[in-house]
C-alpha cells in the first residue's frame, strides 16, 4: 500500500499591510557615505593581503596562496567597483546597480578561471610546495577579520536595496572560507607532506568561486544569501 507524505503548505502568506517605507534621504545619504568607506577600508585590507600571499606563495611554490592572493586582488577590484557604483552621479541608478552588479559576478568567474586552471595543472606536473608558515598567519587573521566586514556590508546593502553591495559583502565571507580551506590545505601540507592537498584546496575555491559568480549575475544575494539574524526581512522591492 502507497503511503502519502503529508503535504506542507508552504506558499506566502499575503499581506495587507502597507509596504514598508525606505530609508529617507539623510538615512540613504548616511549609508551610501558608509558602504564607500567599508568598501575602500576591504581595498586596503585586500591589496596588502594580496602582496603577503603572492609573495608566501611564490616563495613556497603555493598555487593555493597565490590563488588566495588573486581573490584578494579581484576582491580588491570589486570593492573599487562599488565605490564607483555609489559615485554622486550615479547613486540613484538602477542601471549603474545592475551593471555593478554583473562586474562583481565577472569578477569571481575570472577568479574561478585563473585558479581552476593553475590547481589543475599543479596537479598533473606534480608540484610539490614548501611548508609556509606566512601563509597560514594570514590565513588565520583573514577567518577572523572577514566575516565582520561582510556582515557590515550585508546590511549596509540591505538597507540600501543594493544587491551589488551585498555581493561584494559575500566576496568577503567567500575570503573567509577560503581562508579556512587554505589553512586546512598548507597545514595538511606542512605537517602531514600531502602536497595534493594544495592544488585539491584551490580546486574546491574555484568551484565556489564560480558559484558565487552565479549569484551574483543572477541577483539572488540581496536579503536572502546574507540575510542578518535576528532581523525580519526584507523590504517588499529589494533588489527588483
Amino acid at each position: 500500500m502507497a503511503i502519502e507524505l503529508p503535504v506542507l503548505d508552504v506558499s506566502p502568506a499575503v499581506s495587507t499591510a502597507a509596504p514598508t517605507a525606505g530609508p529617507t534621504p539623510e538615512r540613504r545619504q548616511q549609508l551610501v557615505e558608509r558602504a564607500r568607506l567599508l568598501a575602500w577600508v576591504g581595498i586596503g585590507w585586500h591589496v596588502l593581503e594580496a602582496a603577503i600571499a603572492i609573495g608566501a606563495g611564490l616563495a613556497a611554490s603555493s598555487i593555493a596562496l597565490i590563488g588566495f592572493g588573486a581573490d584578494s586582488l579581484i576582491e580588491s577590484v570589486a570593492g573599487l567597483v562599488v565605490v564607483w557604483r555609489f559615485a554622486s552621479s550615479r547613486q540613484e541608478s538602477e542601471s549603474a546597480e545592475r551593471r555593478a552588479q554583473r562586474l562583481i559576478a565577472a569578477s569571481f568567474w575570472v577568479l574561478a578561471a585563473y585558479v581552476g586552471v593553475e590547481a589543475v595543472r599543479s596537479l598533473v606536473v606534480g608540484t610539490h610546495p614548501d611548508a609556509s608558515w606566512i601563509g597560514m598567519g594570514l590565513a588565520v587573521v583573514t577567518l577572523i577579520t572577514m566575516p565582520l566586514l561582510a556582515e557590515a556590508k550585508a546590511r549596509v546593502g540591505n538597507e540600501l536595496n543594493s544587491s551589488a553591495t551585498v555581493s561584494e559583502g559575500r566576496q568577503n565571507m567567500l575570503c573567509a572560507y577560503l581562508s579556512a580551506g587554505l589553512l586546512v590545505g598548507l597545514g595538511a601540507n606542512a605537517v602531514l607532506g600531502w602536497w595534493w592537498a594544495d592544488g585539491v584546496t584551490a580546486i574546491a575555491i574555484a568551484g565556489v568561486a564560480a558559484r558565487e559568480g552565479w549569484k551574483s549575475w543572477q541577483g539572488e544575494d540581496c536579503c536572502t544569501t546574507l540575510a542578518i539574524p535576528g532581523e525580519d526581512g526584507c523590504r517588499d522591492d529589494c533588489c527588483s
